[in-house]
């Protein structure tokens, strides 16, 4: 009798005395576990703490006294009922070490929980009737597809699937569980005082953050193209990964590859590792020019970008987006606007641990520069520092972007 494991079950089959065809059956399993959920997470504490003692990018664990906050954190544990406790508890001990990329997280979710659809629609916070008066529909909304009419702003949404929207009442039970799947919205359109249906598949909320995202970057774009009377480019570096240098390659000597400049926006990038391929690419030089019959083509090299950039910065950098606005200030490119970004450049170890619902992480590589300083905890200044202010930014203001087109302008010759 053999036995093997295919596609999660155990199949089990009688070995031929000669060549022939092997028929398996499924085999009949069950089993259980009892755990000690205490002894279990006493174990991972444990786990947790020599990890980090090993693997933290210095050996001195940056002055900190680990064995004592093992004693005061571990005496904690029998009071730790939860893997949602726990992975807190783990959080404030690998805290202790004020460090970034640490801490404890639990990932586990009850199942069929609660999870608004979206329509993609920004509603009029001032309107008192009855139904979801709509301001604005966002480019790529569910509101757009199918055919017409589609609501639009000004329009007034009464109903979801037949049920009547009193005023002031909420909404996101009627579209709960609802993304991907289809609801009736009951519409008016005072300007033509009209009412029709509109069959819609509302989204998630991380694909609506998608378009909003979209949305403000064509914002920010527009608005530097404004100011600049079109003369300086901009391009928004999501995440320091493969996908946003294509991204950012593909503007620079695309899009923008007529401008006279460009801004370089890192603002909300978490991390990665990309600095240095962006410094590359942002720091070229021209040294020969394409030339056939008198006319001027352009440059070598055509592969990176050889005009003047500026880097917009802020308290939201993280990571590698810390790294790289050290490299590009350091190798002397262009300057920085915005605001003072902590020291969080190191690369960090992320385990999944016995639990696979829990992980912690450890930032096990550090990165100094030539007089032997850490880039964790120093603090990066920015050439202009300019805050936001967030009345401004509601009324589609973004004094950063503003002050680094102005810098930039600067350099460029009067026109």
């Amino acid at each position: 009798m053999g036995f093997v494991l295919v596609g999660g079950r155990i199949q089990k089959f009688k070995v031929p005395k000669e060549d022939g065809p092997i028929k398996a059956e499924p085999l009949a399993f069950n089993a259980e576990l009892n755990l000690d959920g205490a002894a279990e997470r006493a174990y991972l504490f444990d786990h947790v703490w020599r990890q980090t003692q090993a693997k933290l990018y210095t050996t001195d664990m940056g002055g900190v006294d680990w064995a004592y906050y093992r004693q005061v954190y571990e005496r904690q544990l029998p009071y730790v009922s939860n893997d949602t406790d726990f992975a807190e508890l783990l959080s404030e001990m690998l805290g202790e070490l004020n460090v970034s990329h640490t801490g404890s997280g639990y990932t586990g979710h009850a199942p069929n929980a609660d999870a608004t659809a979206q329509l993609g629609a920004f509603y009029d916070s001032a309107y008192t009737g009855a139904g979801l008066k709509v301001a604005e529909v966002i480019e790529g909304s569910p509101l757009e597809m199918g055919p017409t009419p589609h609501v639009a702003a000004g329009m007034v949404i009464e109903k979801i699937d037949g049920v009547a929207i009193a005023p002031g009442a909420e909404v996101d039970s009627l579209l709960n569980q609802k993304a991907g799947k289809r609801v009736l919205l009951s519409v008016f359109d005072p300007a033509k005082g009209q009412r029709f249906e509109q069959v819609v598949k509302p989204i998630g909320t991380g694909a609506q953050n998608e378009l909003l995202y979209q949305r403000w970057v064509k914002r920010e774009r527009a608005l530097v193209d404004k100011l600049s009377g079109g003369r300086i480019g901009y391009v928004h570096v999501r995440g320091m990964d493969d996908k946003s240098y294509r991204h950012t390659y593909s503007e620079l000597l695309g899009r923008d590859s007529g401008k006279e400049a460009v801004i370089v926006d890192t603002r909300f990038n978490g991390g990665g590792n990309l600095h240095d391929e962006l410094a590359t690419l942002l720091s070229g030089k021209r040294y020969l020019q394409f030339v056939p019959r008198g006319q001027e083509l352009g440059w070598e090299p055509t592969g990176k970008w050889t005009k003047p950039s500026l880097v917009l910065i802020s308290e939201s950098n993280y990571s590698d987006a810390h790294l790289f606005p050290w490299t590009y200030h350091h190798l002397g490119i262009g300057k920085l606007v915005g605001m003072p970004v902590a020291g969080t450049g190191t690369a960090v170890w992320w385990e999944t641990l016995q639990d696979p619902d829990l992980y912690f992480g450890i930032p096990e590589v550090g990165f100094r520069d030539a007089q032997g300083n850490y880039m964790e905890k120093a603090l990066i200044q920015p050439d202009v520092q300019v805050a936001n202010d967030p009345a401004r930014i509601v009324r589609g203001q973004d004094q950063q972007l503003e002050a680094g087109v102005q810098e930039l302008l600067k350099g460029l010759p009067k026109h």
